[in-house]
């Protein structure tokens, strides 16, 4: 018995020594150069930079249709027309009712030169005495009265021009033009449908003036906003080209907030190219908007500054800037304090760290074969 558990000890402290002498081993990466870039993510809808409504100013049924979706239209171009009938015979009245104040008033201004020539002649016999002072006060209240009329009536064809000026101009509305050249986007009505234009005006068209530029809304969180300016560069994707990139520069950051649930966000304009009219309104962006950036830099990985001998590493809140990474020197491990600059999800900029040549960053400890889960 004595014999039995005395072997059993010496293996196991035989096993323990191999095991225990065996060194550790570890993950490394090399000390390199690259970039390294800070970005926010953001999703977006892709729209076109700039377009126009179309509505109707006066109310009718349409009567032809011009322009359909994705239809090229230029400036000037009818794009639907309003049955005219109704406006014709307006223009038609206005320009009878014209005529009748100019009949009026040829018959105002004869009846004036008849009253004038009575006051005059009454005048010449007054002063000679034939006639009493009570007739001509009464032939000049005339008189006045019929140039009275005859400015009565100037005033009148004026008003009545206005009125014809007005109901060319709502017949003119019935041809829907377009005032820019561009791609109709949306329609909204149909031959024979009826337009009101009562209280606010209608939109027939929607058009694009220029679908080789497009913009992104994206909506960036306010805990974001802070660091996105006009200017930078952004990369985007869509899900219908998932495995193409596109890229915008950022064109406008609006100060409105909009609130969603008591989150706070804005709307961040990009501008990008779509030479290709592959980029359709609607489309849903996700957007990464580059906040900083630092070109050809020292980097590590970024694990390499949470990685310690004993455990993770102890971050100092105090030193934001400052960090320490460990080496492989010779076999041996060995800490390095640097000076950390721009951090991005992968790397971290190294500004300075006595580092030598064949050092090697240690990321992480590796994992013993025998932990290394079993085997195909």
């Amino acid at each position: 018995m004595a014999l039995g558990l005395l072997a059993v000890l010496v293996a196991g402290a035989m096993l323990w020594t191999r095991h225990g002498a065996a060194p550790p081993n570890y993950v490394t990466a090399p000390i390199g150069r690259g970039d390294v870039t800070r970005i926010t993510t953001a999703s977006g809808m892709v729209n076109p930079v700039e377009t126009v409504q179309i509505g109707s100013y006066v109310s009718g049924r349409i009567q032809d249709l011009l322009c359909d979706y994705n239809s090229r239209v230029t400036k000037g171009q009818s794009c639907a027309k309003i049955d005219p009938r109704s406006y014709e015979a307006a223009v038609e009245q206005a320009a009878a009712a014209i005529s009748t104040a100019q009949a009026q008033r040829g018959k105002d201004q004869a009846n004036l030169a008849y009253v004038k020539a009575s006051y005059e002649r009454n005048l010449a016999l007054s002063n000679r005495g034939v006639v009493a002072q009570d007739a001509i006060e009464n032939a000049l209240n005339v008189y006045r009265q019929a140039q009275a009329q005859v400015e009565f009536d100037e005033a009148a064809i004026r008003q009545r021009e206005a009125e014809l000026k007005t109901a060319r101009v709502n017949l003119d509305y019935t041809d829907i033009i377009s005032p820019v050249d561009g791609t109709v986007v949306s329609r909204s009505v149909a031959i024979g449908q009826t337009v009101a234009a009562s209280f606010q005006t209608p939109t027939l068209f929607l058009i694009a003036t220029d679908l080789t530029r497009m913009q992104v809304d994206a909506t960036v969180t306010e805990a974001a906003i802070g660091e996105v300016h006009e200017g930078q560069k952004v990369t985007f994707t869509v899900e219908a080209f998932p495995d193409r990139t596109f890229t915008g520069t950022v064109t406008q950051v609006r100060q409105a907030p909009i609130s969603v649930q008591n989150v706070i966000s804005y709307d961040v304009v990009v501008e990008a190219a779509n030479p290709e009219l592959l980029l359709k309104p609607g489309m849903t962006a996700t957007t990464h908007i580059v906040v900083a950036e630092r070109p050809d830099v020292v980097r590590v990985p970024e694990q390499a500054l949470r990685f310690a001998p004993g455990g993770l590493a102890r971050q100092d809140t105090d030193a934001r800037d400052k960090g320490q990474v460990w080496v492989l020197r010779d076999g041996a491990l060995a800490q390095v304090p640097v000076t950390i600059g721009l951090r991005d999800e992968a790397n971290v900029e190294v500004t300075s760290g006595d580092f030598r040549s064949g050092d090697r960053i240690v990321t992480a400890r590796a994992r013993p074969a025998a932990q290394a889960g079993p085997g195909p």
